[in-house]
């Protein structure tokens, strides 16, 4: 890898899979947006896609045909270096279209590089939860399996969420602030994705 590769700015792509399409309000993606800020401070520069907001189809293919607005959305994830994932949390689970993008995720297996890796390899993966019930734990497991089946690789401690009291009707965009306790793990996962993919890039993984 050339140096000059190798010193390039890192970039961001947060996939937010709210079920509310824009121009509507979103706890998810002010989660997503303060964790591509957090990554800024890290000299990575960010981009956030709501998901909803594209014509995703369903399946398990890279292109499901004619409208289909998943082949650009991957376009731009193969160009970035972190991947930010994020989903409300609905009936104790991540949300239909980020379930949705797991399953568009898959065909990432049908694609490899010169080493015979998925082209994902080499890339970080984070993920946000945003929801007034319980629930991130297990979404967290979730995503984090499917995401690291598909190549990626995902940082210590690579998870920030927020939930409220269950049966409450608060949202986190309804917060006066944001709780000391959700910005310092923000702040944690954003350091550590920079330092991951950092690392991954001047040292990728061997061929086997």
């Amino acid at each position: 890898m050339s140096t000059e590769s190798t010193n390039a700015p890192l970039t961001a792509l947060a996939l937010t899979c709210s079920l509310k399409p824009s121009p509507a309000d979103s706890s998810t993606d002010l989660l997503a947006q303060q964790l591509l800020d957090k990554l800024g401070d890290h000299g990575v520069s960010g981009e956030l896609i709501r998901v909803v907001d594209h014509d995703v189809r369903p399946g398990v293919e890279a292109d499901m045909g004619d409208g289909d607005a998943w082949p650009g959305i991957r376009e731009r994830m193969l160009a970035a270096d972190i991947l930010v994932f994020a989903t409300p949390t609905w009936l104790g689970n991540m949300s239909s279209v980020a379930q949705r993008v797991l399953e568009r995720l898959d065909a990432e297996l049908s694609f490899s590089n010169d080493k015979n890796q998925p082209l994902t390899f080499g890339k970080v993966a984070a993920v946000c939860v945003v929801g007034n019930e319980d629930g991130a734990h297990a979404i967290t497991a979730s995503a984090f399996q499917g995401l690291n089946d598909m190549g990626f690789t995902i940082p210590a401690q690579g998870v920030t969420y927020w939930n409220g009291e269950a049966m409450h009707g608060t949202d986190y965009q309804d917060l006066a602030e944001t709780p000391e306790v959700t910005a310092a793990t923000t702040a944690t996962v954003a350091a550590n994705a920079a330092h991951l993919a950092r690392v991954l890039r001047s040292a990728p993984y061997p061929q086997v």
